[in-house]
């Protein structure tokens, strides 16, 4: 009888840690995608602000986003 308490806990704690080593696999796995592809797009972000065709916007008075031009004021 404690041969078997013992065999099934045995493995119930196999099975926890496995399934544990696989969750904080995957789970990383995700995160350092995640993070490539945030780099990758802030990376994208700030060659395309140095395009001359890109137009700088700010927000104006009344919320709204209007091209930064000092004629207007």
């Amino acid at each position: 009888m404690l041969l078997r308490i013992l065999l099934f806990t045995f493995i119930a704690v196999v099975i926890y840690l496995g399934v544990r080593r696989i969750w904080m696999d995957w789970s990383g796995k995700f995160n350092a995608d995640a993070a490539e592809a945030k780099r990758l797009r802030r990376e994208r972000d700030l060659a395309e602000r140095q395009r001359p065709d890109v137009i700088d916007l700010k927000r104006d008075d009344d919320g709204t986003y209007r091209p930064n031009d000092d004629k207007r004021h």
